[in-house]
């Protein structure tokens, strides 16, 4: 259960959820600066009006995909954990106090989410 934990904790609370929230507060949005240009370079090459279209669905498609996976490996607790870190992630520039706090608590949440049998020995859940 420990590298369960550990890979969801990296991956989606750290990955997907605080990373998101700084990049948001920078105002920057990487994932969609580089499937424009990848999107401009391949219609130029190819010009087909399928391949632009499918590129105009994949950062929805991506953000559907990485919710779908914090909620399966998570549940609701996880979902919770990984909006914490992006609550973490936006006040990175307001105030590191609060960051931290932010931080903590998703990274416990995250923690309780993989490791149900804790949780139901604990919560009676």
């Amino acid at each position: 259960m420990a590298r369960r934990s550990k890979t969801y904790l990296w991956q989606v609370v750290i990955g997907f959820g605080i990373l998101s929230g700084i990049w948001t507060a920078i105002g920057i949005d990487p994932e969609e600066a580089v499937l424009n240009l990848l999107g401009t370079a391949i219609t130029a090459a190819n010009p087909d009006p399928t391949l632009r279209a499918i590129f105009l669905l994949l950062p929805a498609l991506l953000l559907l995909w990485s919710v779908w996976q914090a909620y399966s490996k998570g549940k609701t607790l996880g979902l919770i954990a990984v909006i914490l870190a992006y609550m973490a992630g936006l006040s990175v520039l307001v105030s590191l106090t609060t960051m931290v706090l932010f931080l903590a608590a998703a990274l416990v949440a995250g923690y309780f989410a993989t490791n149900r049998k804790l949780v139901r020995r604990l919560t009676g859940w």
